[in-house]
């Protein structure tokens, strides 16, 4: 009877933890740990989200006015450059072309260089017009000339003034060998802006020791101002010049006394020494452009 109590009393336990097993099993199961829900990003930005692209914009705003002010700037200092380039190399005065007649071009092309040392190169391209203070003119017209050689031996000193600058036979004077020279008096004192020598433009010669004076001293013995000078060597025996030989051309030898201070003087005085064709002297016309001294 005992152990049938026992017995009975033990199903009994074991039903009831198999119940108990069956009820609370399934949730004291190890489940996969639910994702925690992302937080939610609030719709309101942060002060220095809010001010970005507006400081953004501040920043591009004030890089564009600076580069201006800067490039205005420049601007300015490259204008004020510019202006005082000018001033300083504008003479004094308004300038106007000399109004030069050339004779009629007697040789076709650029000439070929000579044997010579010093020699300027030909450009093949006619001269520039030559720009002189407002009021200069021919001064030499008809003025009076005299010569070291008072015999030519080809036509009449007084040639050299005519206003007849062409090459043809009859229109030069020819001197004797050696250095010689001729002297134009313009027969008042005047400031002189260029002189254009014509020697001898048949052909492309090229005379030696060209060298031009200018003074109110008609013996030239006091008050001179050389301003050209192509003796390389002295030979002439007025110093060594700096200025190179050159090739005879229709247009003459150019000399600017407008950037030498426009000298004053009354005569002009012009030495050659010969030429590459042979030892005599030769010139067709001397212009000399100016104003009178008043």
């Amino acid at each position: 009877m005992g152990k049938r109590n026992v017995g009975s009393m033990m199903k009994s336990i074991s039903l009831a933890l198999l119940v108990v097993a069956l009820c609370f099993g399934p949730s004291c199961k190890k489940q996969d740990p639910t994702p925690a829900p992302a937080p939610q990003q609030s719709t309101t930005q942060t002060p220095a989200q809010t001010d970005a692209p507006s400081t953004a914009a501040q920043v591009a705003d004030a890089v564009t006015e600076k580069a201006t002010e800067v490039a205005a700037a420049a601007k300015e200092e490259v204008r004020a450059a510019v202006e005082e380039v000018k001033e300083a190399v504008k003479p004094a005065g308004d300038m106007a072309p000399l109004e030069i007649k050339l004779p009629k071009p007697m040789f076709v092309g650029t000439p070929q260089d000579t044997r010579v040392p010093n020699l300027r190169k030909p450009t093949g391209k006619a001269r520039p017009p030559f720009l002189a203070p407002a009021g200069c003119k021919l001064l030499s017209l008809n003025k009076p000339v005299s010569a070291s050689d008072e015999e030519p031996i080809i036509g009449d000193i007084a040639m050299i003034t005519d206003g007849d600058k062409e090459a043809a036979d009859g229109s030069y004077v020819e001197l004797g060998p050696f250095v010689q020279h001729v002297t134009v008096d313009l027969e008042q004192e005047a400031e002189i802006a260029a002189i254009i020598v014509w020697h001898y433009h048949k052909q492309p010669r090229v005379y030696f020791d060209v060298v031009v004076q200018i003074s109110n001293d008609k013996d030239f013995i006091t008050g001179v101002t050389t301003v050209f000078n192509n003796d390389h060597d002295n030979s002439a025996g007025l110093g060594i010049g700096k200025d190179m030989h050159y090739t005879e051309t229709s247009e003459g030898e150019l000399i600017d006394c407008v950037s030498q201070g426009m000298p004053k003087g009354r005569y002009v005085r012009l030495y050659s020494n010969g030429n590459t064709s042979n030892d005599l002297n030769h010139y067709i016309e001397v212009d000399v452009y100016g104003k009178p001294v008043q």
